[in-house]
């Protein structure tokens, strides 16, 4: 597949070094030449600096017989031109934009990206996609990630192994025996700084970190046996009231559950905003960082604090300062991956990284076969992918225990029709199931090929 990534950012670069790694034909635009630079010393990729939005540029860098291009540059109306100019001058068959202002997302003005306006076919907004991973962080608060599949009835958790865990040194094959009726499975196992997929006879040890797929009715239970409680969530403060801390704040008061929010924004216009948008949530003007205010707040009573400024290191800091003044759970958005190992010393119980959920948005859009969703672990280390099963494909009809995964691919849960049930190897794969499988970076390829059309189709 031929894809020019026009951006050369995070999140650019990011995509490009998925795609390059599985053999794609990539091409990377951006109008810093360091950056271009960056991207073409250490990907195998090619570089073009220049306007991505300029047809010229889009010339070189082989539009003609792009297959997709990806706009992900820092403007919003540079990536929409560009994608604007792919059609148009190019016919690119597929185009992708992350887009930031909310005013380009309101619903009403959805008309503005068919195909005879502006043409373009997947709208990526970051904002959005933080916001959802915030609330999905705070739904569990005993885990340092989460991410829900098979319309949320599959949870995908990261939790810590503590030396409390009850089942530690335990095989994980045991643990079928000793939980026959507990729908989960563990797919992925973080151990000295090596995430890995295990088998039935590796065990947990304390200090490891495990990623669990859990049916949604068991969650509860799995949390228990893992020797992690799971908190109620009844108050909330939101350090940051901008796009994402608002947005959040809305989620909150229109959720069935009564969860007390509280939102501190520094800038005055800002909190203005959020105060004027929402109806039952208490908006203090002033700095987070400020004991006096945290403690107006009231976040010695809260049930974890949401650290959503556009500065990470404030974000860590309140975060710290929270959980000293006792507040249970800490959640920082941290954009610098480089910080995300000092989460763990700092106390911080969870992070949420922007450009990690915008790579797992536009991941989703390039897979091929019917993938549904993409979610991107750790630094681009493995991915949790959805599809639906094909009557073409290989795994169709097939038992599972002889389809022949790679040993970096583990499947977390399955649904047929209506019932999601946990994978066991005389499990009957028919098409039209849909399939979650914990794949390490460079098994992906694979899991795409087997997702797609059989060699026997032909």
């Amino acid at each position: 597949m031929k894809v020019i990534i026009c951006g050369a950012g995070q999140v650019g670069w990011q995509i490009a070094r998925h795609l390059s790694g599985e053999r794609n034909d990539v091409t990377v635009v951006d109008s810093n030449p360091d950056l271009v630079r960056r991207a073409t010393d250490t990907l195998d990729v090619q570089g073009i600096a220049g306007f991505a939005s300029y047809p010229d540029v889009l010339e070189k860098a082989g539009a003609r017989d792009a297959d997709m291009i990806i706009a992900a540059t820092h403007s919003d109306e540079v990536n929409m031109v560009t994608c604007q100019v792919a059609h148009s001058v190019f016919s690119v068959p597929r185009k992708i934009a992350r887009l930031r202002s909310q005013s380009y997302l309101t619903a009403i003005y959805s008309d503005l990206y068919r195909r005879d306006h502006l043409p373009i076919d997947v709208v990526i907004s970051p904002e959005r996609e933080v916001a959802e991973a915030a609330l999905q962080r705070l739904s569990a608060p005993a885990a340092f990630d989460t991410e829900t599949f098979l319309d949320g009835r599959a949870h995908l958790l990261g939790l810590s192994i503590d030396e409390d865990c009850p089942i530690v040194n335990t095989p994980l094959r045991q643990l079928t025996d000793l939980f026959s009726t507990l729908r989960s499975v563990v797919v992925g196992i973080r151990r000295e700084g090596t995430l890995f997929a295990p088998e039935a006879r590796d065990q947990l040890f304390v200090g490891d970190s495990c990623y669990v797929m859990v049916h949604q009715e068991d969650v509860r239970r799995a949390l228990e046996i893992f020797g992690k409680s799971q908190r109620k969530q009844e108050r909330i403060v939101i350090l940051g009231g901008g796009n994402v801390g608002l947005a959040v704040a809305q989620r909150l008061e229109e959720g069935r559950e009564r969860i007390r929010a509280k939102v501190i924004e520094r800038d005055r216009k800002n909190a203005e905003r959020a105060a004027e948008a929402l109806e039952r949530t208490i908006v203090l003007h002033g700095d987070g960082l400020d004991a006096a205010l945290l403690s107006e707040a009231g976040v010695e009573r809260a049930d974890a604090v949401l650290c959503v400024t556009d500065d990470d290191k404030t974000n860590m800091l309140a975060a710290v300062r929270a959980k000293a003044a006792g507040c249970p759970m800490a959640i920082a958005l941290v954009n610098d991956p480089t910080l995300i190992e000092l989460m763990e010393p700092l106390g911080i119980d969870a992070y949420i990284n922007p450009r990690a959920t915008t790579v797992s948005s536009i991941l989703r859009h390039i897979r091929h076969g019917r993938v549904s969703r993409v979610y991107s672990i750790g630094d681009a280390e493995a991915e949790v992918i959805e599809a639906e099963v094909l009557s073409t494909s290989s795994m169709a009809g097939a038992r599972l225990r002889d389809i022949d995964f790679p040993e970096g691919v583990l499947v977390g849960a399955i649904r047929n029709g209506d019932k999601v049930v946990k994978p066991s190897g005389g499990l009957l794969i028919e098409a039209g199931d849909h399939i979650v499988l914990f794949a390490l970076a460079k098994d992906v390829p694979e899991v795409e090929r087997l997702l797609q059309v059989s060699i026997d189709f032909f």
